[in-house]
């Protein structure tokens, strides 16, 4: 049968002609004027409706999913969109945040300020985030109680993790501040070591490095080590050094198990040159890791840090008793 224009009603060409109306407007007239020339026989060609089925193909991949439908009204519609909008948000949170701190005592702006200067473009919006929201968090400012003693928590992430526990553990016995970072290795150690320490009198200094310092050559390790407990003997302050936790082997990572167990020794080989105890809470989270350390991860579950908290004040304790303050 032989026909003038093209059958309409064929579900492919019928596709064709959605996709085209929906998403490539400007191309409808030409392609259907194009398919309304063809004649032949036998309804539509087979190699004609091969060719429109390609097409269709690519047109459905080329279309936004249709199964999806329009975006919904006041989602961002593409990357530029998006971006604007993160950066309107962050500064209403910037403006709100800023808002708060103008309202604190003067001296909990300073410690603000601080934070602002230390905490970095990872961590400075979480705090700003915990603010607003009234949340706690490891560097919630610390009004000292002037009968305690102050203790002073140096660390990465994972030490970050058990400051709240620790603070609990230690609530009425000691004044436990948090330096003002994630410490990270010992490169940012020796850089940054006097906005960590502050003006303030500190009575302990629980510190640890190492699983940034995985990678680097123990010489090295040992080495920074030793120019850091140079500056905190200088504060009169007793030291507790805490021995790095258990990671996991990554190797496509360049993380290895074995890197941590390698700087542990190191760095005890040092704290007994310089006479400082050593809170190894290597050895005391290993046998509750399966319960506490997620697969793959560097970093504790709540409960994880729980427990690390507590032996961490279990540590500190010590000295302070042997300093005889209350």
């Amino acid at each position: 049968m032989t026909f003038e224009t093209v059958d309409l009603t064929n579900p492919v060409i019928v596709l064709t002609e959605r996709l085209l109306s929906e998403h490539f407007s400007s191309m409808l007239v030409p392609v259907l004027t194009t398919l309304q020339r063809v004649k032949s026989i036998d309804m539509f060609p087979r190699t004609t409706e091969i060719l429109l089925f390609g097409l269709t193909v690519f047109l459905a991949g080329m279309a936004p999913n249709a199964a999806a439908g329009p975006p919904v009204k006041g989602e961002p519609t593409n990357d530029a969109e998006r971006a604007a909008r993160k950066q309107a948000a962050d500064a209403a949170i910037d403006a709100k945040y800023a808002a708060l701190v103008a309202t604190l005592p003067a001296e909990e702006q300073a410690w603000e300020k601080v934070l602002q200067e230390n905490l970095g473009s990872f961590y400075l919006p979480l705090h700003k985030r915990d603010k607003l929201a009234g949340r706690s968090n490891a560097w919630d400012f610390v009004k000292d109680d002037p009968a305690l003693p102050r203790v002073l928590l140096i660390g990465d992430s994972v030490s970050r993790g058990y400051t709240q526990a620790a603070r609990k553990a230690l609530a009425g016995k000691a004044n436990v501040h948090r330096a003002p970072a994630n410490c990270g290795p010992t490169t940012s150690g020796l850089k940054n070591i006097e906005a960590w320490l502050g003006e303030g009198r500190w009575d302990v200094i629980h510190f640890n490095f190492g699983i940034h310092d995985r990678s680097a050559p123990v010489a090295d390790y040992s080495a920074r080590l030793e120019k850091l407990i140079e500056r905190l003997q200088t504060t009169g302050a007793t030291l507790v050094w805490a021995s790095t936790t258990p990671i996991p082997d990554k190797p496509d990572a360049g993380q290895t198990a074995a890197s941590i167990i390698e700087k542990n020794a190191a760095a005890a080989a040092v704290m007994q040159k310089h006479g400082i105890a050593t809170d190894d809470l290597f050895s005391f989270i290993t046998p509750h890791l399966d319960d506490v350390q997620p697969p793959g991860d560097v970093h504790f579950t709540a409960a994880g840090y729980e427990l690390l908290g507590g032996q961490v004040a279990a540590a500190i304790l010590v000295p302070l008793r042997q300093r005889d303050v209350p």
